[in-house]
């Protein structure tokens, strides 16, 4: 694993970012974040962070509301050591952009070392995302390789010669999409393994995918 960005003003606090639509919350998101903290053992906080309107999802439609994704993060995270539900983006409104949500965590945690989570095929686009380069600038990036093919290394190559700091995280193989558990609730099909117990029984009282 490459080495961090170097910590400010002596700091040794690491502050990772993981941030999604969970809609819904799956043993993929779960698993990762677990597998980062097994690998890494100075991250001080690990901030989970429900999007309110993804970038890459503006003209989508978000079956759960916004309160329901954050309660569902909370079920699944529970307990989880250093784990910390943040209701930021949902609080801010309109479309979350990563580097103004990382700027506000600067402003509250200004000597930590930051970091963001990220899935593998993330990483192919985040050269497109808004202000892309302040990010790998302000940032180190762990990249979750979740599927069994896959061109994660290429990727974070790119980003690499962009500047950026990539730390992949090998993780066990998750290749179901939450459009896919959506669309299995709706036809009322099996779902175990995929969504962590407790937030199926949420789901399910609160009917959320129909």
């Amino acid at each position: 694993m490459r080495d961090l960005l170097p910590a400010a003003e002596g700091s040794q606090d690491l502050t990772v970012m993981f941030g999604g639509t969970f809609d819904p919350v799956h043993t993929g998101h779960v698993t990762a974040v677990k597998n980062i903290l097994k690998t890494v053992p100075d991250i001080r906080r690990f901030i989970i962070m429900p999007a309110f309107v993804n970038p890459f999802k503006v003209h989508s439609t978000q079956r759960a509301s916004a309160e329901q994704r954050l309660e569902m993060c909370r079920i699944a995270y529970a307990g989880l050591e250093k784990c910390v539900i943040s209701d930021m983006e949902i609080k801010t409104g309109g479309v979350s952009y990563t580097i103004n949500t990382l700027e506000r965590i600067r402003a509250q945690y200004p000597y930590d070392r930051l970091a963001i989570a990220l899935g593998g095929d993330t990483l192919k686009d985040m050269p497109t995302w808004y202000r892309s380069q302040d990010i790998i600038d302000m940032c180190s990036i762990f990249a979750v390789r979740r599927v069994r093919r896959s061109r994660i290394n290429e990727y974070a190559d790119n980003i690499r010669a962009m500047g950026g700091t990539v730390n992949i995280i090998d993780c066990d193989p998750f290749e179901i999409s939450s459009t896919e558990l959506r669309k299995r609730f709706s036809e009322g099909r099996d779902v175990s393994g995929y969504i962590p117990p407790e937030v199926v029984e949420y789901i399910r009282e609160n009917n959320i995918y129909g």
